[in-house]
């Protein structure tokens, strides 16, 4: 028999794995399928999925957990950090002045790490970590529940999240195969450490791939498996998305008018308002060469509370406030509990497919306008002399200077560059067709169709 566990740690997870074909696909190659849902069971109340869904009780860190994966996460930042100052900034991100006992702990593990910080010791503090969960409550009810539904093989559909250790430590001990989707494009040279080790890793592409071999010397090429993203499938669907009649009609736009999305990041990303702002005083002082319609989509990861005064001053901006609704209060990473519905994917796809062009700062709708062969801007004022929010420092992490070495998108530094670049495009300027293809060809690395059902066969296989 084979049994495969599905572990969905987050509203993204049930994006990509629940929302496209693949449960259905791995329904097809396994022979059972449940569900491990670290989300709230009644998310998927709406859905036809035909297996068995268990809500996992929700596991808190304790300190003692805390201690060993920061050190872990830690370690992995200083051993890379060198020459990449997208690690370096998350290594910097670590220092702290606190008075609390996390504060101290976490300036004990800054300077242990700085000299124990090998592959080997890596994995000494992983294994220290996986073993402060042996006595843990939850662990056992965990382990209960892998050995009641006979599970095989454990797919976990996100590597990062601390609240997914335990799971793995009791995978491992039961000595079940398991495997790990590599959630986003930054991950590997950004991020830190994973939540634990896995036999298995599925990549987007060759390029992820060489970042996981380079970050993580203690894998063999041979756990490694090439896949894809189920992130993008969605919009290869013919059920997903409608026409752009309908598009006007549901944002009441002007149909003889280019359609201008603005797509925001959440609140890290500070100088999203400014960019807005900006954008929407050039229409209304007809500094664009044409009229257009401005629509905003904000970050699925918050409230849109921080646009608020642009809306009321703005009164022409259109706004799609995504559909991912809070489903638990309380949570560690409260935002993991936002949870997409169908109709959000319509709204997104049909935005994507019937805009003119698309302006984000650095995020990964940029890939997601290329799909649909649609320009993009990214504006990025900020550095470390002018007083704004340093944006400009991401485009020296290693998967951003890929999208700039690409020539991919129009990377914008100041006002004059900004409207350059939009009146540039609604002026049908756009040369960057070929370099769009090759840079989604390079980060996705396989194609859109049938990533489920790739990715359901290739666990099938382990």
């Amino acid at each position: 028999m084979k049994n495969l566990g599905v572990v969905i740690t987050d509203g993204v997870g049930f994006r990509n794995f629940i929302l496209t074909d693949f449960i259905k696909e791995a329904k097809s190659n396994f022979d059972t399928v449940i569900i491990f849902s670290c989300l709230p069971k009644a998310v998927y109340d709406d859905l036809d999925l035909k297996c068995e869904i268990i809500e996992l009780e929700v596991f808190n860190e304790k300190f003692q957990n805390w201690f060993f994966r920061k050190a872990k996460e830690v370690a992995h930042l200083q051993l890379n950090r060198k020459n990449n100052f997208g690690i370096q900034d998350n290594f910097n991100s670590n220092k702290t002045n606190s008075k609390s006992n996390r504060g101290y702990a976490t300036r004990f593990i800054m300077k242990f790490t700085s000299v124990f910080h090998s592959e080997k010791w890596i994995l000494r503090y992983n294994s220290w970590q996986q073993n402060s969960f042996k006595n843990d409550i939850i662990t056992k009810k965990y382990e209960d529940l892998l050995k009641q539904n006979k599970i095989t093989s454990l797919f976990f559909t996100h590597q990062r999240p601390p609240f997914i250790a335990p799971l793995i430590y009791v995978a491992e001990k039961l000595s079940l195969k398991t495997a790990a989707f590599i959630f986003s494009w930054d991950n590997l040279a950004s991020k830190g450490r994973m939540a634990g080790n896995f036999d298995h890793y599925l990549v987007w592409s060759d390029l992820m791939k060489s970042e996981l071999l380079f970050f993580y010397k203690s894998v063999k090429e041979n756990q490694i498996d090439v896949v894809g993203t189920p992130q993008f499938e969605p919009f290869t669907y013919p059920n997903v998305g409608y026409n752009k009649d309908s598009l006007i009609a549901k944002f009441n736009l002007d149909s003889q008018k280019p359609i201008v999305f603005f797509t925001c990041n959440d609140s890290s990303s500070k100088n999203d308002p400014i960019y807005l702002e900006l954008l929407a005083s050039f229409i209304e002082n007809n500094r664009l060469i044409k009229g257009v319609n401005l629509i905003v989509r904000t970050s699925p990861a918050e409230d849109p509370d921080r646009f608020k005064q642009i809306a009321e001053k703005y009164k022409f901006i259109k706004w799609n406030f995504p559909d991912w609704t809070i489903k638990r209060e309380g949570h560690q990473e409260a935002w993991s509990q936002r949870v997409p519905s169908v109709q959000d994917l319509d709204d997104l796809k049909s935005l994507l497919n019937h805009c003119d062009v698309n302006i984000n700062v650095l995020s990964t709708i940029t890939l997601d306008a290329f799909i649909f062969d649609k320009p993009v801007i990214n504006p990025v004022f900020g550095n470390d002399t002018n007083g704004l929010f340093d944006d400009q420092k991401f485009l020296k992490y290693k998967h951003l200077s890929v999208l700039v070495d690409s020539n991919s998108s129009d990377v914008v530094k100041n006002e004059e560059e900004y409207l350059s670049a939009i009146n540039k495009i609604l002026l049908g300027g756009d040369i960057k067709k070929q370099e769009r293809k090759y840079f989604n060809i390079l980060q996705i690395g396989k194609p859109l169709e049938g990533t489920s059902k790739r990715i359901a066969q290739t666990l099938s296989k382990l």
